[in-house]
């Protein structure tokens, strides 16, 4: 994904990156035009001044009417080009946007590298303007840089060669520097694009613990933490100026001494001193104050590029952050399929085939699975902690891609294609259920246009909370659950998952009575089996007594022993062969 990748084509639907593309093509053939037409005026203003200096000052009024008219045409060229080039690059960056927006929607809600929601918000809404000036002005000031010192130098040429000659050696002096100093500038804007993002990503995830921070007593520390972010940012950006600052300074001393020799010349030449340099004679005054009205001219377009080349350089930064949030996603099959809603479920059958988890998410990856589970039977995924139990799980879900292997729910593969259809046959519970502030109502349905308000109160009652004073629907919760003790918050996951589970056969429960007492985990447990009457339920755990609950144990087997903490009391005796085992309960 890259700037060059909005390729222009004729007759594009306005709107599209194609068609932005060929409108900053047209942008910036005005604003070359603007440019060119500095040369009719130059030369006009050359006329003018010779004609006083002849004593014909009463024909002037006919160079100033057309003075007058070229300044018009200028700028009228200028303003349409640059208003070209900005919208086709405003055009350019939403659809940029959209593409990261959309990958980043398509990526497994389970993906580890995923960037943090603070640094995703940075980049894609903060960061990615610096896109905009690079794209809106960088193509016109290399078109100008290309064409306009030429054509200018030309015409200095025609009138005296010596001049043309001391703005040749010159030129190539100013891109040269400008591109020593510029690689400088564009690693120094890439550390500056990264340490904004890590540290709006360090700030939402503080205030978003901001009471447990309170709790713990360590405002201060966090504070000492975001003021040395911010200091090292100040430091950051200031290295970034002066880079900036440098490379002015490279391109206005060259650019000056060129203009002075070119001065010094024409000086001496119009005083009789140098008498070479001219194809014919000596240059009158208005030949010798046409050189000198476009040699400032021929730099100009080099100090345009001199300042979007720092634009390039936060815009290549800003560019590369978003590919890099884009393109390191764990993709979720099938994330923007569409598919109909679904009528209430039956209990599904769900086969694994060889599945294994992927190396790049598993440290210590699976002996294949091979498993058949029944409509209607309840299932405990068992193994150690870190023997990949939640990931297995997440791809039966969908969650996750199924790299070697493959999962089939009554016969179909979950795929690209098909898996938004079957997941819509599923009731998901993670281990670590996230907690809204807002009302307990909200939370439950997540917003969800098909949960009605009457199904509130039915869930809650399923899954034990009844009784509860904080679950009341009107209450409000804080951030994280503030007003939930931890097993109040896994029965409000499971709330949200009775009231999900009229529309699923299929109910997938991660390590549901984890960190939870034994009483509070044979409620959980009790609240989960009368969830589970009549659908398949599959549940992640390494507890003994979930476990026994179940139809069935499916022992899970790592191909590297897991270390000796798999021997603890909770998980029972670590499994002896190598192979998944199946066992009544």
């Amino acid at each position: 994904m890259k700037s060059t990748d909005f390729d222009q084509t004729a007759g594009a639907p306005a709107g599209t990156p194609q068609a932005s593309r060929l409108r900053a093509d047209h942008g910036t053939a005005w604003s070359v035009l603007a440019s060119l037409l500095w040369l009719p005026q130059a030369a006009l203003l050359a006329v003018a001044v010779q004609w006083i200096a002849e004593g014909r000052a009463a024909e002037v009024g006919r160079l100033a009417l057309g003075l007058l008219v070229l300044g018009v045409a200028k700028a009228v060229c200028e303003g349409r080009g640059m208003r070209l080039s900005f919208d086709a690059a405003r055009t350019q960056l939403q659809a940029l946007r959209a593409q990261v927006v959309q990958q980043l929607a398509s990526s497994s809600p389970l993906d580890t590298q995923r960037a943090p929601s603070g640094q995703a918000a940075s980049a894609v809404a903060e960061q990615a303007e610096a896109i905009v000036p690079w794209l809106s002005r960088y193509q016109t000031a290399m078109w100008r840089t290309t064409v306009v010192p030429l054509v200018l130098l030309l015409a200095v040429a025609w009138q005296s060669w010596v001049a043309a000659l001391i703005l040749l050696v010159a030129a190539p002096l100013i891109p040269l520097f400008m591109a020593i100093v510029g690689w400088r500038a564009q690693a120094a804007s890439e550390a500056h694009m990264v340490q904004l993002g890590q540290m709006n990503a360090f700030l939402l995830d503080r205030l978003r613990g901001l009471t447990t921070l309170r709790a713990l007593g360590a405002v201060d520390a966090t504070a000492q933490r975001l003021r040395a972010h911010a200091e090292s940012l100040r430091q950051r950006t200031m290295r970034v100026l002066r880079i900036a600052f440098l490379s002015s300074a490279v391109l206005e001393l060259f650019a000056a001494l060129g203009v002075a020799m070119v001065a010094v010349y024409v000086g001496f030449h119009l005083l009789g001193y140098l008498e070479f340099g001219t194809w014919q004679g000596r240059l009158s005054l208005g030949e010798a104050l046409f050189v000198l009205l476009l040699a400032p001219a021929f730099f100009d377009p080099l100090r345009e590029l001199s300042a979007v080349w720092h634009d390039r350089a936060a815009g290549t930064a800003a560019l590369q952050t978003l590919q890099h949030m884009a393109c390191g996603a764990q993709p979720l099959p099938g994330a923007l399929a569409e598919v109909a809603s679904t009528a209430e479920a039956a209990p599904a059958r769900v086969t694994l085939q060889a599945l294994q988890l992927p190396g790049s998410v598993a440290a210590t990856p699976l002996v294949p699975v091979d498993v058949d589970i029944q409509p209607g039977e309840h299932v405990a995924l068992w193994g150690a902690s870190g023997s990949g139990k939640s990931l297995l799980l997440a791809q039966i879900a969908g969650l996750l891609p199924t790299d070697q292997g493959q999962v089939l729910v009554d016969g179909v593969p979950m795929a690209d294609a098909s898996a938004p259809a079957l997941r819509r046959r599923m009731a998901w519970m993670g281990q670590h259920p996230h907690v809204f502030a807002g009302s307990v109502a909200r939370n439950i349905s997540l917003d969800r246009p098909d949960v009605a308000g009457a199904d509130i109160a039915p869930a809650l009652q399923q899954a034990g909370l009844g009784t509860v004073l904080q679950a009341r629907p009107s209450s409000s919760l804080g951030e994280g659950g503030q007003g939930l003790s931890g097993g109040e918050a896994v029965r409000l996951a499971l709330a949200r998952l009775a009231v999900a589970a009229p529309h699923a056969g299929v109910l997938l429960v991660d390590e549901p009575t984890a960190h939870l007492d034994p009483a509070t985990a044979a409620q959980v447990t009790q609240a989960l089996l009368q969830l589970a009457q009549g659908r398949t339920l599959v549940v992640a755990t390494h507890d003994p007594l979930l476990a026994a609950r179940m139809d069935r144990v499916v022992q899970l087997q790592t191909q590297t022993p897991i270390p000796t903490q798999a021997q603890t009391p909770e998980q029972g005796p670590a499994p002896a062969s190598a192979q998944v085992q199946e066992g009544a309960a």
